[in-house]
């Protein structure tokens, strides 16, 4: 009886151990799913950096004189295709320029203002702007005259906005702005195009 008792004894003790070890497995294969999926640590694309700020400050003086240009064109245009062109920038342009206005009033940051008559001279240094000079024989020109001037300074300051995008692209961390910036040089770019072939038939 006591063989018979001893072996009980011992077969228990070998099924407990045997239980205990299942279940710590068990736990063990649990805690990777409790941590596992914390994306989190990665930054979310609703942050912004300096480079941002400098994107969107910098952006909006830059469409405004683009869609300066654009709207003296129903007026001076010879060309229709020139025409077109510019209404196009326009209706790209105007809706970013308010985009990137609620990003900056979003972040607490200055929004450039808009003032009647702008002043050319104090964005003479950013990629592509024209200066307060070139911008008055835009507006004295007509006709032809006009279309290849507009022509040869939009090219010009498209690829200003490019430049800008593209460092937008390198520096930023605000997913919509990244975005934008995409889109502004796939835009620009295939407008480019499109301008320098005007000029080619010019």
């Amino acid at each position: 009886m006591r063989s018979l008792t001893r072996r009980t004894a011992l077969v228990a003790a070998a099924a407990t151990a045997a239980l205990s070890l299942t279940l710590t497995a068990c736990g063990s294969d649990d805690s990777p799913k409790k941590t596992t999926g914390s994306a989190s640590t990665s930054a979310p694309s609703n942050k912004h950096n300096e480079a941002d700020v400098s994107f969107a400050q910098g952006m909006i003086p830059h469409h405004r004189q683009a869609v300066e240009m654009a709207d003296l064109a129903p007026t001076r245009a010879s060309s229709a295709q020139v025409k077109k062109l510019a209404a196009d920038i326009k209706k790209a342009q105007d809706p970013e320029i308010r985009t990137m206005s609620g990003w900056l009033k979003a972040w607490g940051e200055k929004v450039p203002e808009a003032m009647p008559g702008m002043d050319h001279s104090q964005h003479e240094g950013m990629p592509g702007m024209m200066g307060s000079k070139e911008m008055e024989e835009l507006k004295k020109a007509s006709g032809a005259a006009f279309d290849t001037a507009f022509l040869k300074m939009m090219v010009q300051h498209h690829k200003g906005a490019v430049e800008m995008a593209g460092t937008e692209k390198q520096k930023g961390a605000y997913g919509p702005a990244k975005t934008m910036a995409d889109d502004i040089i796939k835009t620009q770019n295939e407008e480019i195009t499109e301008m320098n072939k005007l000029l080619g038939k010019s």
